[in-house]
């Protein structure tokens, strides 16, 4: 319906004497109005008078403004988007035509609802209020833990060095103003504990070799614990344990007549002990390094072997982690992790290497050792090269049966009867 028509039907609503059949009738035509034809014509009724009553239902009027309002007589027909409702009911931004030129006929404002929403409103800025106030004050309170337990730090690590008798000890900052003096000691201080926890506990790792007329190993066995000669394992009924890897009593009691054993793991000192006590009752093991022999390096807690006080030309380490043995590549022989299956046979394979080294007096092992690094599985590798030489001997013991006799033995043996 266009503008002009429908302001034309509203005048005609306002004349004193306008038939109220005929606006009805033009209404019909104009839009369906199915269930609201007797709500409209109570309205036309009361707008022909020029007034409301006070008898005139409140309901029917939202009713008639909330009917008119569906429809599009916003100054911009074209736009069916669905406006976001007021507290009112009414689109916000544009009021219904019919409304503006009659304000009785205007939907009443829920002066309730928006009590309530100005209301909510207060109430979220003030607990906004709150809220920054509880952070300031928490960050506050950070704050100034944060300095205080600095200037502990720079008053406890900082403090000069005292003797038995209460004595001041002079050192090299001693006459330098007190500040000063503090801040050096405590950097000093840090810097000692970096030192523990990233370099080894003590410069030599394992005693002096044997002098005469003891007799010290020749050779130097280092074995990593975990997955190499035990491996942790949990089920409901027992928990958590560690499993014997399969061979690993004949392993230590064969490598103990030639070597000088030596574990050397990253883990604990409360944890390894009782392990390495309950696994090896006879004491093939001559010695315990555990996690503050290592020297930690870009995360990894890695085997330092300048620390351990032996000729690297005599040292081999069996240890399946290469970032643990990362500086000393050439001295390690690398197995496989050893998951804890039970048809493992690994530790028979390195027997047999290690006495073949034992065997031919090898003086550097290294050479041996940088042989099998470049291949993925050593021992594998060590197999087929046993293999290809048995087969080699069997094929030269073969040759060497087959060869003709000299014709002068088979003479002698035809003379003497032989």
């Amino acid at each position: 319906m266009a503008p002009s028509s429908f302001i034309h039907m509203l005048r005609a609503l306002t004349t004193p004497r306008a038939p109220v059949l005929i606006i009805a009738s033009r209404l019909r035509r104009k839009f369906p109005l199915n269930n609201q034809l007797p709500l409209l014509l109570r309205s036309c009724r009361a707008l022909s008078t020029g007034s409301v009553t006070a008898q005139t239902n409140k309901r029917d009027k939202a009713r008639v403004a909330h009917w008119m309002s569906s429809r599009s007589y916003s100054s911009s027909p074209t736009n069916t988007k669905e406006q976001p409702a007021t507290a009112a009911g009414a689109p916000e931004g544009s009021t219904p035509l019919l409304a503006k030129l009659f304000p009785q006929t205007a939907p009443e404002v829920d002066t309730t609802a928006e009590n309530e929403r100005q209301k909510r409103e207060e109430e979220e800025a003030k607990e906004n209020e709150r809220a920054w106030k509880r952070m300031k004050l928490g960050f506050s309170i950070f704050g100034g833990g944060g300095i205080a337990c600095a200037l502990w730090a720079v008053y406890e690590f900082g403090k000069p060095e005292v003797d038995p008798e209460g004595q001041t000890i002079e050192d090299e900052f001693s006459n330098k103003p007190v500040v000063q003096q503090y801040l050096q000691r405590m950097w000093k201080s840090l810097h000692y504990y970096q030192k523990m926890i990233q370099e080894p506990s003590r410069a030599k790792l394992l005693p002096d070799p044997f002098k005469h007329p003891y007799v010290h190993p020749r050779y130097t066995l280092v074995l990593e614990m975990k997955d190499v000669l035990v491996h942790p394992d949990w089920t409901y009924q027992t928990g958590w344990r560690f499993k014997k890897r399969p061979g690993v009593d004949h392993f230590l009691q064969e490598c103990a007549k030639d070597f000088e054993i030596v574990v050397f793991t990253a883990e604990q000192g409360m944890t390894v002990f009782p392990i390495l006590d309950a696994l090896d009752p006879n004491g093939y093991i001559m010695y315990r390094l555990v996690r503050d022999a290592t020297h930690f390096v870009d995360g990894h807690h890695v085997k330092n072997l300048d620390n351990l006080n032996r000729d690297l030309k005599r040292v081999i380490v069996v240890d399946w982690d290469s970032n643990a043995t990362k500086m000393h590549p050439d001295n390690t022989f690398g197995i496989a992790r050893w998951h804890g299956n039970d048809d493992d046979a690994q530790l028979l394979d390195l027997i047999a290497f290690l006495k073949i080294i034992v065997q031919n007096e090898v003086d550097d092992v290294r050479e041996v050792l940088h042989y099998y690094r470049q291949f993925d599985d050593p021992i594998g590798q060590f197999r087929d090269n046993q293999r290809k030489l048995a087969e080699q001997l069997e094929e030269k013991e073969r040759m060497e049966q087959t060869k003709t006799k000299p014709i002068v033995k088979q003479w002698s043996r035809n003379i003497l009867g032989r």
